[in-house]
């Protein structure tokens, strides 16, 4: 019964591509031409920062780096953002609730997630002005944490990393103009850090490695000073994003 009903479904609804939507002969995925255009972000970088280095410098520090230390511990990235299947992915999922393209890009990545993350990861979305998330309806560097969460062991937790004041939105700006925009958006909640370090995780607060967590990855701005403001508090944290933008330089 089960065959004739997936066979039903299938004749009205064909498997097609999570990324270009063309039908496929098998199951719903990916089709090769899409998994042909998807890159990731390559194992040779900065540990500190994240940007692409040569094999004989990785995992550097890099010359930016050793001029300015960054204030995250580590940086890491999955995917480069660009036109194509990535892209759509990115799109689909924060204009039009269709996650199956992030979940996917999740799934193909799962070794490399596993190498990053473990149940003693604490995961800090990066946070969302509140008139935007209520315009969107949802938090979505939040449910990138919990799908995270999911396919590691790791904890999520949205309340540590607080948003302040009133910023532009990020896309409208330039690359300089980000930074600065961003220089005090950020802000920790001192007592719900005191209550995660008395409560019954305490005992793993020595092992805890702290992630602040967003999709998208540009400038870096954000993820500085989203780690900044952690840091002032006392906690180290790396920066880890789903996709990034390739390095100009």
């Amino acid at each position: 019964m089960y065959s004739w009903v997936n066979l039903c479904r299938n004749m009205l609804f064909p498997p097609a591509c999570v990324f270009c939507h063309s039908p496929l002969a098998g199951q719903a995925g990916c089709c090769e031409r899409c998994a042909t255009d998807i890159r990731i972000w390559s194992h040779q970088h900065c540990l500190h920062c994240g940007r692409v280095l040569p094999e004989h410098i990785a995992p550097g520090p890099c010359g930016k780096c050793l001029r300015r230390a960054p204030q995250q511990l580590r940086t890491e990235s999955l995917f480069i953002y660009r036109e194509g299947p990535v892209r759509n992915a990115i799109l689909d999922w924060k204009l039009q609730g269709r996650d199956a393209g992030m979940l996917w890009l999740l799934d193909a990545a799962a070794p490399r997630l596993q190498t990053v993350f473990n149940p003693q990861s604490l995961l800090l979305p990066v946070p969302m002005p509140i008139s935007r998330m209520r315009r969107a309806g949802r938090h979505h560097a939040a449910d990138l944490c919990r799908a995270i969460a999911e396919r590691t062991g790791a904890s999520l937790d949205w309340q540590l990393l607080r948003r302040s004041g009133a910023q532009q939105r990020q896309s409208s700006l330039s690359g300089r103009a980000r930074w600065k925009n961003l220089c005090n958006a950020f802000t920790v909640d001192y007592d719900h850090w005191a209550e995660i370090i008395a409560g019954p995780a305490s005992e793993l607060v020595s092992d805890m490695q702290v992630w602040v967590v967003d999709d998208i990855m540009t400038t870096g701005a954000t993820m500085h000073y989203a780690c900044r403001a952690l840091r002032r508090s006392g906690i180290r944290a790396g920066a880890f994003s789903l996709t990034r933008l390739a390095d100009r330089d």
